[in-house]
């Protein structure tokens, strides 16, 4: 009766798996402050990638970490990048058996950290970096991935993608837009995950945690620049952007329950201090309670055993 009852569905089908991946890895390297998660080689990710179809999860977002960076984040274009030979690998192994994501920054691949091209006094120039990621989208989508993930918060991007997409014929392609992405701490453990070389913080163009009302006309933005889905990131510590976004989007709202959530969750679990199954689901449960249509969670996989 109250499985009847429930207000709130959690499914295999709603859930994303970030995952990482490591060019000239001969072995899976774990990543102390995310435990149970690795940057991968190639061969692993395969392997980890095909689990976590087998296990139901709706789609995977790839991340590349490169053994060389740049200024201009070049290896994010190069079709023999990290990133676009992983998204070739996996849609060699997988096809259209999920959806295959990427992530369209540059952060991974510039040699200073930011998410884009820098101008001559060390600020990050917008419409420079707009240029390259239209190429970067082009390379992901030629290496097979079905939706693109714009994630540096660079006015105008999710248009110039888009508009890249069409002109080279790529409809199909869509963009799951990280809209609302706010400058948070709870990043911390990415930054270990994908080597990041930042000095500082991104708080120029990311959004400023206080604003509600910024960060829904940057969703609003987004949607009439040709965006497939909108995301707001991270998840728990905003909810209440998630059910904003959730009530006025729309597309669907995707929402990321990032590094700094799973760590913490993780950490105290290893304490004994929480019960980790049920508190992992209480979590996500949140998330879609508040109105997110499909989460991004390094439990994907994990949970997704777990609802079936």
């Amino acid at each position: 009766m109250r499985r009847l009852v429930g207000e709130t569905t959690l499914r295999p089908r709603q859930l994303i798996l970030p995952m990482f991946v490591a060019e000239g890895a001969d072995a899976p390297r774990p990543i102390s402050s995310m435990p149970g998660v690795v940057q991968h080689t190639r061969d692993t990710l395969r392997k980890a990638a095909v689990d976590a179809v087998n296990a139901g999860v709706g789609g995977l977002m790839l991340f590349g970490i490169p053994k060389t960076r740049d200024a201009e984040g070049s290896g994010a274009i190069d079709p023999d990048g990290i990133l676009n030979v992983a998204l070739r690998d996996l849609r060699s192994e997988l096809g259209d058996a999920t959806v295959l994501m990427a992530d369209t920054c540059l952060d991974e691949f510039t040699d200073h950290g930011h998410c884009g091209v820098l101008d001559a006094d060390g600020g990050v120039d917008n419409d420079a970096t707009l240029r390259v990621y239209a190429e970067m989208g082009l390379a992901q989508a030629e290496a097979g991935a079905h939706l693109l993930g714009p994630s540096g918060m660079m006015d105008g991007q999710v248009g110039v993608i888009r508009a890249a997409l069409d002109r080279a014929g790529r409809t199909d392609t869509g963009i799951l837009a990280y809209s609302a992405k706010f400058a948070s701490a709870f990043y911390g453990p990415f930054r270990e995950a994908v080597d990041s070389q930042l000095k500082g913080d991104r708080k120029t163009y990311q959004q400023d945690p206080g604003n509600v009302r910024e960060a829904l006309r940057e969703i609003e933005l987004d949607i009439a620049e040709g965006a497939d889905m909108v995301m707001v990131k991270p998840a728990l510590s905003y909810l209440d952007v998630i059910r904003a976004a959730a009530e006025t989007s729309t597309v669907p709202v995707a929402a990321y329950n990032i590094s700094g959530e799973y760590a913490m969750v993780e950490a105290a679990a290893a304490n004994g201090w929480l019960d980790r199954e049920r508190t992992i689901l209480e979590v996500l449960t949140s998330i879609r309670r508040a109105g997110a249509d499909m989460i991004l969670t390094y439990w994907a996989a994990e949970a997704a055993g777990w609802l079936d």
